[in-house]
């Protein structure tokens, strides 16, 4: 198992060359020099990459899992064996076990925390507030916590700035889009060995993720409905060519249900009253609570696991449905996550936003803030270098046309 954490880290490093650019300029500065940074990311190749690249650079570095289910566990052994990083994770652990781990992240008091659904952050505002005025600063990496943060800080109760990774063009455009879309329909082919095209295919939320599931699930040959509740959203789904109905309406057609929207109860008691028998039931979000679990096995008389990553809930109605991966991020704990070139850039921000915030972070109140657009501009640039592509630059004359104000300039 050793090995092949270590085959896979190398992998990855060896596909990720945006981060690699970075990684040579921050290891010879010694940018994060003395730093201890905790971290809360999905425990796998990836993510050891940019763990180690901020290790490299300077800091002391501890790593937890922010999800249950989506360790790769030869790859937090190498970690810990290997590469001499402190690592606290383990695919399949328990909720207490879970927060173990978080805590024994946050026992390093750290200066920064990266974090992924923003687990580390609220402990840090609840259970360890003792560390407060120890952390200077943090980055989140996805809808959900973002979601979570800006609430915070808008009630007043955030106590340090916080960087949005998640918004960044270089993340959401690519990660949330091409990332989700090809990394769950991974998860859910590898779960289920089953046929994607000709079936009817139901995906709740038209964000970034939504829109990458429901393009990649129309490429495979499937029939597409969207879930919405935004009247916006709504009206580019259906623009964008797909149906556009309630839940409740998708679920008695449906085949299969991916739910991508960071909210709770998107598949409800209501819609498993309705839906047809045989559907699958997958979730993209980032907790466990997009389709309704309490109100599957109340309406359930028996349910047995029938293979790795798929459970049937037989329902007292006589319908059976299918949960895959317990409602956990299907892509993550039936698949490997998102490929390797996407989480490149994403992580390459993470990096970038890390040495920002060490950098400005007196001059930051505790707000959550965008990246600046210097850095998505970097990033963007250099993944072109890797990709061997050039791109047109202004002139002066056409710097000052677009900059001018007068007629005919």
């Amino acid at each position: 198992m050793l090995v092949r954490g270590v085959n896979r880290i190398e992998w990855a490093k060896t596909h990720m060359k945006v981060l690699g650019k970075i990684r040579e300029r921050m290891v010879k500065e010694k940018v994060f020099d003395g730093l201890k940074v905790g971290m809360a990311l999905h425990t796998e190749a990836k993510t050891a990459v940019l763990a180690l690249t901020i290790q490299e650079a300077g800091a002391d570095v501890r790593l937890a899992s922010c999800n249950p289910l989506s360790t790769d566990d030869s790859v937090a052994l190498a970690l810990n064996e290997e590469y001499g990083l402190k690592t606290y994770a383990k695919k399949g652990q328990s909720t207490k076990e879970y927060y173990e781990s978080l805590h024994k992240v946050l026992d390093m008091k750290p200066d920064y925390v990266i974090d992924d659904g923003a687990d580390l952050i609220f402990l840090l505002h609840t259970k360890r507030k003792e560390l407060l005025s120890k952390v200077k600063g943090a980055n989140e990496e996805t809808t959900t916590g973002i979601m979570r943060l800006r609430s915070m800080a808008h009630d007043g109760a955030l106590k340090f700035p916080v960087m949005s990774v998640n918004d960044a063009y270089m993340k959401y455009l690519f990660d949330n889009r091409y990332g989700t879309g090809q990394s769950t329909m991974d998860g859910i082919m590898n779960s289920t060995n089953l046929q994607i095209s000709g079936r009817n295919f139901v995906v709740a939320g038209y964000g970034w993720c939504g829109r990458g599931i429901a393009m990649r699930a129309k490429g495979m040959g499937a029939d597409v409905s969207v879930c919405e509740i935004d009247p916006i959203k709504a009206i580019e789904a259906r623009m964008d060519g797909f149906a556009v109905m309630p839940m409740t309406e998708a679920a008695k057609h449906a085949d299969f249900i991916v739910t991508a929207t960071g909210c709770k109860d998107v598949v409800t008691a209501g819609d498993l009253k309705v839906i047809k028998d045989g559907c699958v039931l997958a979730n993209s979000g980032h907790f466990d609570n997009e389709v309704s679990k309490p109100a599957l096995e109340k309406m359930s008389k028996k349910r047995r696991k029938v293979r790795e990553h798929v459970e049937e809930y037989q329902l007292k109605s006589g319908k059976r449905v299918y949960l895959l991966a317990e409602g956990r991020l299907v892509n993550l704990a039936a698949g490997q996550g998102h490929p390797v070139e996407i989480m490149d850039m994403s992580f390459a921000i993470q990096a970038l936003c890390l040495e920002y915030l060490d950098f400005s972070g007196p001059s930051l109140l505790p707000e959550v803030y965008d990246v600046p657009d210097y850095l998505d501009e970097n990033v963007a640039r250099i993944k072109l270098e890797t990709m061997g592509i050039r791109i047109d630059r202004l002139s002066k004359e056409q710097r000052a046309y677009v900059r001018g104000w007068k007629e005919g300039t």
